[in-house]
């Protein structure tokens, strides 16, 4: 690249604003909604951003875009900010700070998100993703256990009966797993000074209790 070539080059802060724009109207013309239609929706969120301003946000007429915005913008448009900030698979390169290279969109996607895991600040956002993944599959065990036990009690073929209550032990020996996973996620939590996210009702003997069984475990129920 010459010298002359490089001046051609917006600002780096041009730059970004202009991809948060181009995602902006993407995701506005993919929804059919008008600028107008779109500051309408922003103003319901709590937040106007006039129509006028949309519009010269679009066209690079306006070249700085605070954060807040962003966020607004997102819930309007039904996305998530980061999507507009690192459109992936819209966009080939993405250089995320000002005097490094443009590099590839998720490279630049996964550090803004934290999922790259380059600093040592990130361990709260993995012990968080880890416990979010663990209370999930712990939801899920809990729901098929309690189906596939119901299944069972009102099954009349025995071999109905006994595939369903297989399929419960499977589940709640899943749940078992879960539950290690969580009080030792939350342990290592309380242990860095963070706050553990709230449990479900159904999940509070986990703290109450740390090495209690489930006291609404199918097995009881069902006993």
């Amino acid at each position: 690249m010459t010298h002359d070539d490089e001046d051609d080059v917006p600002e780096w802060p041009v730059q970004v604003a202009a991809t948060v724009a181009a995602a902006v109207r993407r995701r506005r013309k993919e929804l059919g909604m008008s600028a107008e239609q779109l500051a309408r929706a922003c103003s319901e969120i709590g937040h106007p951003i006039p129509r006028n301003v949309i519009a010269n946000m679009e066209s690079g007429r306006r070249s700085t875009l605070p954060l807040v915005d962003v966020i607004v913008l997102a819930k309007a448009l039904r996305a998530s900010p980061i999507s507009l900030i690192v459109p992936v698979g819209h966009i080939d390169a993405y250089q995320q700070l000002p005097l490094q290279s443009a590099r590839d969109p998720w490279d630049a996607l996964a550090w803004f998100t934290g999922e790259d895991n380059s600093f040592p600040s990130d361990w709260s956002l993995r012990l968080h993703r880890y416990h979010h993944a663990a209370l999930t599959s712990a939801e899920e065990a809990r729901a098929y256990a309690k189906s596939r036990r119901q299944q069972a009690s009102m099954a009349n073929d025995p071999d109905t009966r006994s595939s369903a209550l297989r399929s419960a032990e499977h589940h709640e020996e899943r749940l078992a797993d879960d539950y290690t996973a969580l009080r030792r996620v939350r342990a290592q939590m309380r242990i860095a000074d963070l706050r553990p996210p709230t449990l479900p009702p159904w999940f509070a003997f986990l703290d109450e209790h740390p090495h209690a069984p489930d006291p609404n475990s199918p097995e009881e129920d069902d006993a």
